[in-house]
């Protein structure tokens, strides 16, 4: 079995995100003092945390929130970031740099509603939809690699070497409803043939996570309520998966929810931890 750990932070905060002005991908707009604070904070949340892999978005809020994750991570600092167009927000056409009341006011005017309207030039949820799935697919494949490379390895005795052995620590036990799988309290080893970071944006993660729960039936935790799940995430907000794939088998992945827009760690910044629906 492929068994690896997926992590999906959002970006921190811009000063576009705190004046509630759309910037989908048009508008490049850099991390605001704040939003450098909360991705500090969320790096020495996950501190311990030693991925294997990490992605991000090409837009440069996300690529300074990875960075800064990064950098305070007692394994990880010189891992490679590598940037993936795929994970970009949502396009939203006509309506980015405008304010989200502008959106709302398209919205209404088309006679939709506003998650769901999709402004001139924009993308709709389908488009951004099929660059979610395509892009966890890669993350299966890469797995799958991973995996088969180490049981090809002459030296390696079953899946006790390679990033295969290594115990992973996790912090959600401490914040989330659910502890990680075969972890606390049963003696073994957290074992994933990868553990991998992705930084991104609000609405793309909300539909990715739509897409898992809906077309792949992951595991939620089991007091996540429907208004949590359809939230956007705050800025610099975690969410882990643990994903299966029996025999390698990409087509139907086993996906655990450990936990969703987890934001413990912004308690201390001094920014506000409420999900901010400007994207």
């Amino acid at each position: 079995m492929v068994r690896f750990g997926l992590t999906v932070v959002r970006h921190g905060e811009t000063r576009y995100n705190k004046d509630k002005i759309l910037q989908g991908q048009g508008v490049d707009e850099p991390l605001s003092a704040t939003g450098f604070r909360q991705a500090d904070a969320a790096g020495l949340f996950l501190s311990n945390v030693k991925f294997t892999h990490v992605f991000s978005s090409d837009l440069l809020r996300a690529k300074q929130t990875a960075a800064a994750i990064l950098g305070k991570n007692r394994f990880c600092k010189d891992l490679e970031i590598k940037y993936d167009a795929r994970l970009r927000e949502r396009k939203y056409g006509v309506a980015e740099g405008k304010p989200l009341a502008d959106l709302k006011a398209m919205a209404k005017d088309a006679g939709e509603q506003c998650p769901s309207f999709t402004p001139s030039g924009g993308e709709t949820l389908d488009e951004v939809r099929e660059r979610a799935r395509d892009f966890f697919e890669f993350l299966c494949q890469l797995a799958v690699e991973l995996e088969q490379k180490e049981h090809g390895k002459p030296s390696a005795p079953g899946r006790s070497s390679g990033t295969s052995g290594e115990q992973f620590v996790f912090p959600w036990t401490n914040h989330c409803s659910e502890a990680e799988p075969s972890s606390a309290g049963s003696g073994s080893s957290t074992v994933l043939d990868a553990n991998i970071l992705v930084v991104s944006h609000g609405a793309y993660m909300r539909n990715w996570i739509g897409y898992m729960v809906s077309d792949l039936n992951c595991t939620l935790p089991a007091n996540l309520t429907k208004s949590q799940l359809s939230s956007v995430s705050p800025n610099t907000g975690v969410s882990h998966f643990i994903i299966k794939l029996e025999n390698g088998n990409l087509l139907k992945p086993n996906i655990t929810c450990v936990c969703l827009n987890q934001d413990s760690h912004l308690v201390d910044v001094g920014a506000e931890c409420v999900a901010s629906k400007v994207f």
